[in-house]
């Protein structure tokens, strides 16, 4: 496949001109094997580190949320006010360390919920995602 024009296109797809600074953005996010989880500080340092310039937080977020918009992408809040975004977008659950500050994917299988509440009046359950709160055992 051809790398560039993959990146080339995801970035045009989220309404974003293919600049060196977000293909980088791209690459990083995309060109994995295992799922990427991240804060926006983390991908500023990745990605500073691999482009070896300066790169302004204000093109990580508008090119992140660009991609989560388009849905390649989620979101997830943590903390009050701390936000991971995640390159696995299908429904799954997590580990969350709060001493590494680290997420770590629960398969979907490996959790069972039963006994849900009924939704309130005239609203639905879209989905049901569990974060599991870790921490040392001393």
């Amino acid at each position: 496949m051809d790398h560039l024009k993959f990146h080339t296109d995801k970035l045009r797809a989220s309404g974003l001109r293919p600049t060196k600074q977000r293909l980088a953005i791209s690459k990083i996010l995309f060109n994995r094997k295992e799922t990427f989880h991240f804060t926006i500080d983390q991908l500023k340092k990745i990605a500073e580190k691999n482009i070896k310039k300066k790169i302004s937080v204000a093109t990580l977020y508008n090119t992140v949320h660009a991609f989560e918009k388009k849905g390649y992408l989620k979101e997830i809040s943590l903390k009050g006010n701390k936000t991971f975004f995640d390159t696995n977008t299908k429904s799954h659950h997590h580990f969350y360390d709060e001493e590494t500050s680290q997420l770590t994917d629960i398969k979907n299988e490996n959790i069972s919920i039963s006994n849900l509440p009924k939704a309130p009046n005239g609203k639905k359950i879209r989905d049901i995602e569990v974060t599991i709160k870790v921490a040392s055992n001393n």
